[in-house]
């Protein structure tokens, strides 16, 4: 009898963990390519809003770059408006934060 009783405990508890996992990773990682429409950079330089266009939706997406190489490059004019960028971003709740951000012919 305890023996069932430990094997029911283990199996719920192992059931509740992965769903406790799988709903902390609910952001969401997206591709895209598209031209900079406009570039808003912080007072504080540690981070830049980009509006893109995609280049197969024409939709507009609003996405927040704060790594520094890619601030760097906004500071120094080599990415301005504009610009054709292949981007990955994570998708979470309202916001896009990039985790790439790149100009398509190089740089």
């Amino acid at each position: 009898m305890k023996k069932i009783v430990s094997i029911v405990l283990v199996m719920a508890l192992m059931i509740f963990s992965s769903l406790t996992v799988v709903k902390t990773a609910s952001a969401e990682e997206l591709k895209m390519t598209g031209t900079i429409t406009k570039l808003v950079l912080a007072a504080d330089g540690k981070s830049a809003t980009a509006v893109l266009k995609d280049s197969k939706t024409e939709a507009l997406v609003t996405i927040t770059v704060t790594d520094e190489l890619t601030l760097d490059k906004f500071k120094d004019k080599r990415i301005v408006e504009g610009d054709e960028i292949r981007t990955k971003y994570e998708k979470s709740g309202d916001t896009n934060s990039s985790k790439m951000f790149k100009k398509t012919a190089g740089c």
